[in-house]
């Protein structure tokens, strides 16, 4: 029989990751538990119709935080184990409790570039540049075979050094790749903006100094790099960041992990803004003592304080904080500016409505740059990995570039390919 791979989910589409190893003994790993984007908003999961529930896998292999790697977990036996970062384990279970949710799983914690034996097969995590923060690429090796899953990944983030380091040191044989195609562009389309995070501060600096009022950011607080960015671009321009309560605590709890921008650093830069909505929501994270935590740092401000100065703020904007702002007088007006700095694409759902009512008198921005990697970078990535079959997934445009990577092998959700 050999080892088969089978993508139960995301061969042809983005996101909603779920792809079964199967040895030949009938032992299984996924790498990945997603959920769809097109998902509705309070509806449970789909678990694939082709992935089999009934009996035991060996582990769940996620490669990073995103609910479309991650939000399956809900579905899924709660005996099946997974296997993560540490880091990766805390930006879940608060992703879930913020939904009103828990993972019911045990996580086991792997390090990057150390291998973990799990049944018949033995994995190596690396970690990788991406816009989640504690992404992993991942080797499977059994029975002789040897699989990489890039996971997803780019090399224009913040951590760079590491995506070309995999590509410096790839396995010596790789029997297939599973690497994702996000950004190749259908016939006729535009490629997604790559800019580096570095790029992205000086724009940032650029607009702080040139705004006269306020500035609303919409961004993802688990873009760590991303909230890197607007912290040096604010520390440079003499303005201080204003994320919300929850933002604010992702950051602190995830400072044993990397320099992550805190509230006890001089100068002040970042304070959070605290909103009953907020205060709410970290109680039921368990952190009742949050607000008091941060005062002690001098880093807890009213919402009203944002009326005054308004040359000072860079204000995180999301939905769940227009009321509570409205209510203290804190509405835009003709000199402040809304930067949207994340996927484009949620801007066109109908839930995002009031927040173009809100921010209509604005000016209006997008300094964004793509999570994922452009077209060049997917082939230097494939052809360091030199592997004997490719196999796509997480992209919608595969069957129009297959020509241009070696041994290209796309297939349907559902079907197997043995190694």
């Amino acid at each position: 029989m050999g080892v088969s791979i089978c993508i139960h989910r995301s061969a042809r589409e983005i996101g909603g990751n779920c792809i079964e190893i199967t040895a030949s003994s009938g032992e299984r790993l996924l790498l990945d538990a997603g959920r769809p984007l097109d998902t509705p908003d309070g509806e449970p999961t789909p678990i694939p119709s082709t992935l089999d529930v009934t009996k035991p896998v060996s582990g769940i292999l996620l490669s990073h935080a995103h609910m479309d790697h991650c939000g399956m977990l809900e579905a899924l036996p709660p005996d099946w184990p997974v296997y993560c970062g540490k880091a990766t384990e805390k930006l879940l279970r608060l992703s879930a409790a913020v939904g009103g949710k828990s993972i019911a799983q045990t996580c086991i914690h792997w390090e990057s570039g150390k291998t973990t034996t799990i049944g018949p097969f033995t994995v190596t995590p690396r970690l990788i540049d991406h816009s989640a923060f504690d992404a992993y690429a991942l080797q499977i090796d059994v029975e002789g075979k040897t699989i990489v899953y890039s996971g997803d990944f780019r090399a224009h983030g913040r951590k760079a050094t590491l995506t070309e380091g995999i590509m410096r040191t790839p396995p010596r044989q790789v029997d297939a790749l599973i690497m994702e195609g996000t950004n190749l562009p259908a016939p006729g389309s535009a490629p997604k903006p790559t800019l580096s995070e570095a790029e992205l501060e000086e724009r940032f600096v650029k607009l702080f100094k040139e705004c006269q009022g306020r500035v609303f950011v919409s961004w993802s607080t688990m873009n760590i790099d991303r909230t890197v960015t607007l912290y040096r671009a604010c520390k440079r321009s003499g303005r201080v960041l204003v994320p919300d309560l929850y933002c604010m605590l992702v950051q602190m709890r995830l400072r044993e992990f990397g320099k992550i921008p805190q509230p006890d650093w001089k100068g002040g830069h970042i304070r959070a803004v605290v909103t009953n909505k907020m205060i709410n929501l970290v109680k039921r994270l368990g952190e009742p003592q949050f607000v008091e935590e941060l005062k002690s740092h001098w880093a807890a401000m009213r919402v009203q304080t944002l009326t005054k100065n308004p040359a000072r703020w860079v204000i995180m904007a999301r939905g769940s904080l227009l009321k509570d702002y409205a209510a203290k007088g804190v509405i835009p007006n003709e000199r402040d500016v809304w930067v949207w700095s994340m996927w484009p694409g949620y801007l066109e759902k109908e839930s995002y409505r009031p927040m173009h009512e809100f921010f209509a008198p604005c000016r209006q921005e997008r300094i964004h740059s793509s999570g994922h990697a452009p077209p060049d970078l997917l082939k230097r990535f494939a052809e360091a990995m030199q592997p004997k079959v490719l196999i796509p997934v997480h992209g919608e445009a595969w069957e129009s570039w297959k020509d241009q990577f070696t041994n290209c092998s796309i297939i349907d959700n559902g079907q197997s390919v043995h190694i």
